[in-house]
Order: C-alpha cells, then sequence, then structure tokens
C-alpha cells in the first residue's frame, strides 16, 4: 500500500472509531502522532496530509496542532455536506450554512450568476409576484434542464414561504396520451363516473392533486386545443370541472408551470401564450460558457463518484472530448455518457481499492470526435486547457471537491516527482540504467518545454505568476542566475528557464529541510563535457554560498537537465514577424489583440510603431535593433499598412544577411493567420508569404465562376467540379483537383458549379472556353468527360484527369493517386496531432507508403492507404509521448510477412526521427492491411 493510502486508512479507522459525544471543538489526529504510529517520518506524513486535505478526503483543523479527521465520518456524525475541507472546530461546521445559502437553491444551479442569471431572475420575481405567483413557461432544447428549474422555483417558493412545507409537486408529460387528446384532459382535470367507456368510477386529476402546490407540465404543446382551452379558464378563474361535469364548480389554488421544446408561437395557440405571463427560455448547454460545461462535467462525475464510493481519475482528454461531443442532447445526453463510462470504468476497476479511471481509450466513437470538434475551436480549446492544466482530475466522493490543476501550488511542478515517478516503473520493466537515463532526459525535456507555455499569460508577467507560487527572495535570487545563464551561454530564454528554475528550487529547499536524498539514476544523462552542466555546477555553486548548504552532484544533473530542456526551444528557429504601421501605438495594439485571441505570448512577434514624425531611416535602425536580439535565421515577414514601411525589406535584409519578405495592407486576421502558420503549421518564409499572399480574412468568401473564368489559360481549357450547391464540398475539390494540376504541371483553372442549372451553367462555360473535364457527383448531359469523385479518392482517377488535360502526352507526376493520398492524410494529421508537425511528419510518411509498397510488390487502394498513414503518423506521436495502444487480438491469425513489410519500410523513421514504433502498432497496422 502506498504511504499515502497507509496514512488515510489510519485515519479513516480512528476516525470511525470516535465516539459521536465527543464531536466537540477540534477532533482528530496530528502528523506527530501518525508519523510515531505508522513509522513514518513527521515531514512526509505532513505531506501526505495536505495532498489528502486537497483532495477532500479528510478535513482539517486549524491551531496547534493542526488536527486531520476522516470527511466521510464527519459528514454522516453531523448530517451535512461539506463544501470546504478546513475549519477552527466542529461548531464551525454546524455554522457554515449562511442564511443567504439556506433561502436561495439557486444557488445551487450552476450559471445562476452568469449565463442564466436572467432567468433566475424571472424565476424568483414569478414565485414572489402577488398574489399567488405568476404562471411560467419553460422553452429550450431537450436535455437543457427545464425540468430540473421547474423544481428549483418551487424549492424557492417554499423557503419564501409562498408554499407550504408539505405542497405538492406534481409532474405529468403530456406526450405520453398526446394521441388520445379525451384521455389526457381527464388525467389532468379529472373525471367522473360514466363520463367515458371504462369509467367505472369518479377519480380527481392533477389539479386536485396539486392544490396548493405546483403543477409541471412538461411538452405542454402535446396538449390539444380544447384542454389548452380548459388550462386557460383555470388560470383566469381558478374554477375547473372534471371531464363529465358541466359546471366548473371545483376550485384549486395551484401554479402552472410549462415546458416545452417547441416554439410556444407556433405549437401553442395565440390565447394560451398571451394568458402565459412569464416566458423563459434556457440556452443550450453549448451556448453556455465553458467554465459552466467544466462545473456541470464535475458535477456529474460527482454524482456517480458518491454512487460508487470511489474516488474517479478522469484523464484530460476525456475531459475535453466531453465537452467537444455537447450537442443536441444537452446536459441530459451528457449526463447519460457519463454514467456509462463511470459504469464500464467501475467494471475495469473493481477490484482496485484506490478508485476508477475514466480514459481516453475507452470512450465510444461519437464521444471521442468531441476532441476534434474542440479542436476547431481554437479559443475554446485554450479555455478548456487553462482550466483543466495537464494532470488528470480526480473526484472524490462524497463532497463536491473536484481538484484540477490551476497552478497555484508549487507542486505542481515537481521534476524529482517526474524522476522518481519514472525511475521506479522503469526498473519495474528491467530496463537497464543507461537506457533509463535516456528515457528520463527526453521526458523533463518534453516537461520542462510544455511547463512555460502552459502557464504563459498575456496579462502577467513571469515573476508576477511566480509570486503567486514562492518566495519574493526565492524569484529575487532565480532572477540573477536567469540573469547569469542568459550572459554565460549567450541564448535568449530568460523566462521559460526563470519559471521552471523557480519552481525547482522551491521544491530543492523543501527537500533539503526533509533530509530527502534525489534518486540518484539520473546521473550520467546529461554528457559531461556539454556547456550546460559545466554552467550548471556554476549555478550549484551560487546555490551553495547563497543559501550556505552543499549541492550534491545530482542536483547539478537537474539543473543541467533544465538548461538543457529550456535551451531547446530557441535552437527550433522559427520565421520572425514583424508587424510595422504607422502611429503612435498602432502596431502594438494589434500584436497584444493578436496575442490575446492566439491565447499566448510565446511566438516570434514584435510589433514596431512609425509617428508620423519619425523618419523611415529611424524606424529601419529600431527594426533592425530588435532583430539582433532574436534568432531569427529563419527569416522575417514584415507586415506593414503602407508607403515607407513597406520598403524597409531590402536594406533590412543586407544588413541582418537573413531573407526578409514583406506583405503590405495588415490586419489582425492577417497577424493571426501568420502566427498560426508560422508557430503550429512550421512554415518556411516562402511557404509563408505565399499563403499570406492570397489571404482575404476568415469570412467566408466563396469563388464565382467569373472569378475562376478570369484565371483562365490563354487556350481558353478548364476542369468543372460539381456538387450540390457548387460551395463546400466542390470549393474543397477544386483545391485538391488544382493541387493534383500544378503537381503535374498543368495548372489549369478549375470552376465549381452547384447541381442547380447544372447543364445551362456548363452550356455557358463551354460558349467560351472548353471543358477538358467535370469532376464531381453527378455526370454532365453534355459530352464532357466526367470522373466521379470517388475515382479520384480512390486514386485511378487522378491518373484519368491528367491523361485528359496533357490531351495524351506524358506527365512527370508520382504514382497513382498519391497526391490525393497526401492531401488528405495531411488535413486528417492536422485535427489528430498535437506535438508532431504534419508538414513536416507528411514526407516521411509517403516515404514509408513506397517502401511498403514496394515491399508487398502489391498497391493498396487510397482509402486503405489513407487510414494506414492516419495512424501510422499518430502511432509516431504516441512513440512521442509515450503512450502506444496495446493489441488485443490473436497474434497467430496476422500473417508475418504483412508485420515484417510494415517494419522494413518503417525504418524510415528510425533514419530520420530515431523514433521506433512499438510492436502492437505493427500488429494493428498489420491488421488493417
Amino acid at each position: 500500500m502506498k504511504r499515502g493510502e497507509r496514512i488515510y486508512s489510519y485515519i479513516e479507522e480512528k476516525s470511525e472509531a470516535w465516539p459521536e459525544e465527543m464531536l466537540k471543538g477540534r477532533v482528530g489526529f496530528g502528523a506527530q502522532e501518525i508519523a510515531e504510529a505508522l513509522g513514518i517520518l513527521r515531514n512526509n506524513v505532513s505531506k501526505e496530509l495536505n495532498a489528502l486535505q486537497r483532495q477532500g478526503r479528510i478535513v482539517k483543523f486549524s491551531g496547534r496542532p493542526v488536527l486531520y479527521f476522516d470527511r466521510g465520518c464527519l459528514e454522516s456524525a453531523l448530517g451535512v455536506t461539506l463544501g470546504e475541507c478546513q475549519f477552527d472546530d466542529v461548531e464551525a461546521i454546524c455554522q457554515s450554512k449562511t442564511p443567504q445559502e439556506l433561502e436561495n437553491p439557486f444557488a445551487r444551479l450552476i450559471g445562476a450568476d452568469r449565463s442564466l442569471r436572467r432567468q433566475v431572475e424571472q424565476a424568483k420575481a414569478a414565485i414572489l409576484y402577488p398574489p399567488d405567483g405568476l404562471h411560467t413557461l419553460i422553452v429550450g432544447q431537450t436535455g437543457v434542464g427545464k425540468t430540473l428549474f421547474a423544481h428549483m422555483m418551487f424549492e424557492y417558493g417554499k423557503v419564501m414561504h409562498r408554499f407550504a412545507a408539505d405542497a405538492p409537486f406534481v409532474t405529468f408529460n403530456c406526450a405520453d396520451y398526446y394521441n388520445n387528446p379525451q384521455l389526457l384532459i381527464s388525467h389532468i382535470f379529472g373525471y367522473v363516473k360514466g363520463a367515458f367507456t371504462g369509467a367505472d368510477q369518479s377519480k380527481a386529476g392533477l389539479v386536485e392533486e396539486a392544490d396548493g402546490g405546483v403543477l409541471f407540465l412538461d411538452e405542454i404543446h402535446r396538449l390539444p386545443p380544447e384542454g389548452q382551452e380548459m388550462i386557460v379558464y383555470f388560470m383566469d378563474t381558478g374554477t375547473f370541472n372534471r371531464l363529465g361535469e358541466t359546471q366548473r364548480s371545483r376550485r384549486a389554488k395551484v401554479l402552472i408551470i410549462g415546458a416545452t421544446t417547441e416554439d410556444p408561437d407556433s405549437a401553442l395557440t395565440k390565447t394560451f401564450v398571451r394568458r402565459i405571463p412569464n416566458l423563459m427560455k434556457i440556452p443550450p448547454l453549448a451556448e453556455r460558457s465553458t467554465d459552466e460545461k467544466l462545473d456541470i462535467i464535475k458535477l456529474m462525475f460527482q454524482d456517480e463518484a458518491q454512487r460508487v464510493k470511489k474516488p474517479i481519475r478522469v484523464g484530460v482528454e476525456t475531459i475535453k472530448a466531453l465537452v467537444g461531443s455537447i450537442g443536441s442532447g444537452n446536459a441530459g445526453q451528457l449526463k447519460s455518457n457519463i454514467k456509462l463510462l463511470c459504469a464500464q470504468a467501475f467494471l475495469n476497476g473493481i477490484d482496485s481499492p484506490e478508485g476508477i479511471e475514466v480514459d481516453f481509450k475507452m470512450l465510444p466513437q461519437q464521444i471521442r470526435s468531441g476532441l476534434l470538434t474542440l479542436s476547431a475551436n481554437r479559443q475554446a480549446l485554450t479555455e478548456v486547457t487553462k482550466a483543466l492544466g495537464s494532470d488528470s482530475c480526480i473526484i472524490v466522493p462524497p463532497g463536491p471537491d473536484f481538484l484540477l490543476t490551476d497552478g497555484a501550488s508549487g507542486a505542481e511542478f515537481n521534476l524529482y516527482q517526474v524522476v522518481e515517478a519514472k525511475v521506479d516503473l522503469l526498473k519495474g520493466e528491467g530496463i537497464s540504467s543507461d537506457l533509463i537515463k535516456q528515457i528520463l532526459a527526453a521526458d523533463v525535456n518534453v516537461y520542462v518545454r510544455n511547463l512555460y507555455n502552459k502557464k504563459a499569460s498575456v496579462n502577467m508577467t513571469t515573476r508576477e505568476r511566480l509570486l503567486k507560487i514562492v518566495d519574493a527572495s526565492l524569484v529575487d535570487f532565480a532572477e540573477q542566475v536567469a540573469l547569469y545563464v542568459q550572459k554565460r551561454m549567450n541564448a535568449s530564454y530568460h523566462d521559460r528557464f526563470l519559471y521552471a528554475f523557480s519552481l525547482h528550487l522551491s521544491a530543492f529547499l523543501k527537500r533539503v529541510k526533509s533530509k530527502d536524498a534525489a534518486h540518484k539514476e539520473l546521473e550520467g544523462a546529461v554528457p559531461q563535457d556539454s556547456l550546460c552542466l559545466e554552467v550548471a555546477t556554476e549555478i550549484g555553486s551560487l546555490i551553495g554560498k547563497h543559501y550556505r548548504l552543499e549541492v550534491p552532484r545530482v542536483e547539478i544533473e537537474y539543473i543541467a537537465l533544465l538548461l538543457e530542456s529550456s535551451q531547446e526551444d530557441e535552437r527550433d528557429d522559427r520565421v520572425v514577424i514583424v508587424v510595422a504601421t504607422h502611429g503612435q501605438s498602432t502596431a502594438t495594439s494589434m500584436v497584444e489583440v493578436a496575442q490575446r485571441l492566439f491565447g499566448t505570448t510565446d511566438v516570434s512577434v514584435l510589433a514596431v510603431d512609425m509617428p508620423l514624425e519619425v523618419r523611415p531611416q529611424a524606424v529601419l535602425d529600431k527594426m533592425a535593433a530588435m532583430l539582433q536580439s532574436v534568432p531569427c535565421l529563419k527569416g522575417v515577414l514584415i507586415l506593414a499598412d503602407m508607403g515607407s514601411l513597406c520598403n524597409l525589406g531590402p536594406s533590412l535584409e543586407k544588413r541582418l544577411d537573413v531573407p526578409v519578405r514583406t506583405i503590405d495592407m495588415v490586419s489582425t486576421p492577417l497577424i493571426l493567420e501568420a502566427m498560426r502558420k508560422a508557430e503550429l503549421a512550421g512554415m518556411d518564409l516562402d511557404g509563408l508569404y505565399d499563403s499570406l499572399a492570397s489571404f482575404h480574412g476568415y469570412e467566408a468568401r466563396d469563388v464565382t465562376q467569373d472569378e475562376a473564368l478570369e484565371k483562365v489559360t490563354d487556350d481558353g481549357r478548364v476542369v468543372v467540379t460539381i456538387c450540390s450547391t457548387g460551395k463546400g464540398t466542390a470549393l474543397k475539390l477544386k483545391s485538391l483537383i488544382e493541387e493534383i494540376l500544378r503537381g503535374a504541371g498543368q495548372p489549369l483553372p478549375v470552376i465549381p458549379v452547384g447541381l442547380v442549372k447544372l447543364e445551362e451553367h456548363l452550356r455557358e462555360i463551354a460558349e467560351s472556353h472548353r471543358i477538358v473535364a467535370a469532376v464531381g457527383v453527378k455526370k454532365p448531359a453534355l459530352r464532357i468527360p466526367f470522373i466521379p469523385l470517388e475515382a479520384i479518392i480512390g486514386g485511378e482517377g487522378e491518373n484519368a484527369l491528367l491523361e485528359l488535360v496533357a490531351g495524351g502526352h506524358d506527365t512527370s507526376h508520382q504514382r497513382q493517386g498519391s497526391r490525393v493520398v497526401q492531401s488528405l492524410c495531411a488535413e486528417s494529421l492536422c485535427k489528430f496531432l498535437t506535438y508532431l508537425n504534419p508538414e513536416k511528419v507528411m514526407p516521411l510518411l509517403m516515404e514509408f507508403d513506397e517502401r511498403l509498397e514496394a515491399g508487398r510488390r502489391e498497391p493498396l487502394p487510397n482509402p486503405l492507404r489513407i487510414r494506414l498513414l492516419v495512424h501510422c503518423g499518430c502511432a509516431l506521436e504516441r512513440c512521442v509521448v509515450r503512450k502506444p495502444l496495446h493489441y488485443g487480438g490473436s497474434l497467430a491469425e496476422l500473417r508475418t510477412e504483412k508485420v515484417e513489410a510494415l517494419k522494413a519500410a518503417a525504418e524510415i523513421f528510425s533514419e530520420k526521427l530515431h523514433l521506433t514504433l512499438a510492436a502492437d502498432e505493427y500488429y494493428f497496422m498489420a491488421e488493417m492491411i
């Protein structure tokens, strides 16, 4: 049993034995008592107790000594549900609920003070309006929480004494009997004996049953017009009659709350809608804020944790997929999905005492695709990532705490934990010490490189972020060390190293105090003759002098790894973007807005402002000085507004001896697109310039036939793509055909047309141009060579198109269908890959494809090639992050020659990337082919 679990078991056992009559004042067990009882160092006990308290499993009582008590036992004994886990004494727990919380059930509603604020105010007004409240109609999609909202209105009415404590809340779904209007009305208003066949005795209806309370009519649009009229009469007069009675002599005091998924103006009678004074619309879950979506997901996992009585660990990617999968089913469908996942996880971990885990691999395809949907929305993805951090989330029963990594604690960055956890794991697998050192070096590299990016904020400096975590004196010292490193190594990576070094130094000093020794397996992970190790030794001397302690050799290795990891990203040179505009702060403002929208400051973008009174030469000098302080060997792209700023490129190129390109008419969308392509796509300068030269903003802009016809070649030949609208798919197909033609040296114009008036449009084009081929979903009636869309995807259509375009002449092009395969694979990998650059990986995948075909001497159909290459690209990323798939099929059924052919073809990855795929990845691919 792990140390933390031993400590928790001790507290749980002692808490269960604690007499209830003794639950007064400060209760519980101190760190010293637990340390002596379990034979564990007191410092380690304190560390684990703090971790357990943050997880919400134990309650902390402040004072001297600090005492801890099991949360579940305390809640059970006191009959309360705790929202926090730290109190002064037991009496403070009993007083922890404020009168405001008791009087406002809406305080429990997620979004009550945000997206649902107006609806909550409407609901309160409807309950309190004299004399008997306002009848209400709640409108919203299926699963948005209309029923929950109605229940909260009723609870609010009870605490505000508008309803008696034992007042009824009656629910009826009008859809249950929508095909029998008479039976539906009889359920609501009741009936007398003999009112219809089978009415053997009189029966009260729901209106009488709800007297003094609320009648909630769900799917109220299913109520027939005569039933709506009876409801209207009842709302106006408070009187009604049972079915079969002629006099409306019965009375009841009922607040009607209706709910519908339909538009009230079209689904209900005008009279009925006019008589409902309070109409509330609940927004769909997809339109609510990211924070609210995450809070709802937390609450749903909380419910499941209470049911299974175990902690639930949920992977970050799983939560992202759940957020992205939110659709028309709203919270109702989301809750069903989470229940299903937790049930599966419960079965998988039924023998695990430590809890269950909901992993991304267990998600069904419709939920897994939500990750792609979320990734397509950069702003939403940034918000979710910022809220979740990088660690798994733990939901602990029975309280509401949901522990998310928010960077508020220095423990979130602990290089020792990264190393030690991996060392224990690798040793258990019997891996050699030399290989362990290589793996550790790579792990630390990835960990540190991602650290600063995850914590980056355009609103806070590195120092401000650090001061929220570590002492100011430590930050001061760390800044001195960072400046020393910058001068000593002649490299520009001050902020990243400062952040990582400060947090690591804090962890090191804590370890010195607790006399914990670091793993020595790290020694030798850094080359002994490297500059990083030399500088790390000097930093060790600085630490020793400043804190008057001896820095061990293994700690020097840790610092050297930090130096290497922080420096690594700077070696990955990128195109530097310079935004230059006239005005006092125009460029600065544009860059600031673009960085906020992009969600990071870690991108090479510089702003150069040119006040009108400043000469161009002064601006050139300023621009050159700024670029000399940053690595720009890959080139500089100037985004200028107009005039002299557009002509600085040649002078700058000569002065800096780096390539410079300039684009005029700068705009914020142009800056964003440049940042995106330079940062995410890793484009070189020429590729970046060419792609931005035709950029017209992010608004949809369709290429019209007239625009396309203006680009025809001298001989008048064109290719036509056909789709249902001439937009959407036809434009995508147009781009693919253009790529095929360009690659073959036949850059003919491609014109997208729709099915509406297809023949008419084709005749207009044919009057002045020669249509070489039509590609798409429908064969035209005109005598035009036609290539179906599926033939293009399958590969054979590419050859046919090139033969038609070349007029029988030889064309130099790739083997059949390769351009189509490459284009579609690259598009898919852009969605799936996070760490690898699809543009750089794609050529290697195509080389793998060619080697595989040569080895098997049998071509694969294009759809299978695409599946195989996308899987292979994802396998390379799994190799980088060390999360390979595990093959569960029968190896005996796999053909050995297929596996060997795949391994031979995959040698390209070892040669170029120094990556070796796991054996299981080959098994999956062999099964595909």
